[in-house]
């Protein structure tokens, strides 16, 4: 109760007497709004036996078939200083082997903003913390970004947020506060992590020498406490830079070494990330990014397990998976390198973007390739034909994946 009654306070006194920009757009809304999309995606894998979690999976196939339709819902109701936001998807997938359906509320809150500088959120809200194009060490309280398809939209949490906004003269031109309460218990955000905690997050931006930064916090509870600070400057109107930088706390890793021996190990851990994006005279848009993961495995841990799998002993496979996840989830080593490289309308070939992206362990050095041929010369329809190639050799990262090709074919229709 008592850091509920702290943010309450900090609700209340934060912003009074101040001056803010006035914006007309604000006046030019419709009440309410609504759209959305339909996709169809289908997709072939071609699997790779001889991986470490095709023996997992116990597959027993060269290719795995699967095709996906997805509902995607989006609409806000605006009266007064109050407005409802509602974004739902609704899922069906299937494959060889399974037929899976899911529905969900991405996000479903309320938005009061009594005054130009100030906004409460109450309810299901997805945040974005950070500046990062592929991953977010500062990201405290939202699920992790897939680097694959970073435009992938994001369930929420169901929390209690403000933003206080103010605007200055002078080189600090914009300072805002956002302070975040979010709850875990049996019913309520219960992948957040330990239940029956009330967490305490904030963020602080700066607007300061034409510089984004943000400072970020999250108090101790269903997660160990962390913080961490992130910045955003452009150093040209084509050159831009970021990063991020993150400190946790009592971090828990558990390992499984080539004999089958699980231990578990509780650190603080130091993640960041460097990166830069990058518009040429010609419209290619580049992204790149260095990213160290510090609560991530280091290439001889990653290598133990491979080694364990590779052993074939069924009681030690019967160990590898119970620990697989904490293994296979993505980019689950220290050091890897984003690149990112698209064309507009190449050839002058109008609503047509290719692009190519490459992400790398740059420990093992293994890699997944993916290229795209992006066409939405179509009203409201969008085209995407994506491949990708994993690379790597024994005991690397993507080198013991499941899959070592995979073409997909994704139609979008916006409503």
């Amino acid at each position: 109760m008592r850091k509920a009654w702290l943010l309450a306070c900090l609700l209340t006194g934060f912003a009074h007497g101040e001056e803010f920009k006035f914006d007309a757009a604000e006046f030019d809304k419709q009440p309410f709004e609504f759209g959305g999309y339909v996709e169809l995606k289908p997709d072939r894998s071609w699997l790779k036996r001889d991986g470490s979690f095709y023996k997992l999976n116990g597959l027993a196939r060269d290719t795995l078939d699967r095709n996906t339709a997805t509902l995607k819902l989006n609409a806000k109701f605006t009266q007064g200083i109050a407005s409802l936001k509602l974004s739902a998807a609704a899922e069906v997938r299937r494959d060889q082997l399974v037929s899976e359906r899911s529905s969900r509320f991405d996000e479903a809150y309320v938005s009061l903003k009594p005054d130009p500088g100030l906004t409460v959120d109450i309810g299901k809200q997805a945040l974005k913390w950070g500046k990062g194009y592929a991953w977010n060490p500062v990201g405290f309280v939202e699920r992790q970004k897939d680097p694959n398809d970073v435009e992938l939209a994001r369930e929420g949490y169901t929390l209690l947020a403000a933003d206080f906004i103010r605007n200055f003269d002078g080189e600090l031109k914009t300072v805002a506060f956002t302070p975040v309460l979010l709850p875990v218990g049996s019913q309520t955000n219960q992948d957040f992590g330990r239940p029956d905690h009330l967490n305490v997050a904030a963020k602080l931006y700066l607007l300061y020498h034409d510089t984004d930064i943000d400072f970020t916090w999250l108090g101790g509870g269903s997660r160990t406490s962390r913080f961490g600070v992130d910045f955003s400057r452009n150093l040209t109107s084509a050159l831009e830079i970021h990063g991020e930088w993150a400190r946790l706390r009592d971090v828990e890793q558990r390992r499984i070494d080539a004999a089958g021996n699980v231990t578990s190990a509780i650190r603080d851990a130091t993640s960041y990330l460097l990166g830069m994006r990058y518009l040429s005279a010609n419209d290619t848009t580049w992204i790149a990014e260095y990213y160290r993961n510090g609560s991530g495995y280091t290439q001889s841990q990653l290598s133990d397990f491979h080694r364990l799998v590779d052993s074939g002993n069924p009681a030690l496979l019967a160990k590898a998976r119970q620990i697989s996840t904490s293994y296979g989830r993505p980019n689950a080593g220290e050091r890897y390198l984003y690149l990112r490289a698209s064309q507009k309308e190449p050839f002058d070939i109008v609503y047509f973007t290719p692009s190519v992206t490459l992400i790398g362990n740059l420990d093992d050095r293994s890699y997944s390739l993916t290229p795209e041929l992006l066409y939405t010369g179509i009203t409201n329809l969008d085209l995407r034909l994506r491949a990708s190639w994993l690379h790597g050799g024994e005991h690397s990262e993507f080198g013991e994946k499941q899959n070592e090709r995979r073409l997909e074919l994704m139609a979008r229709f916006y409503f």
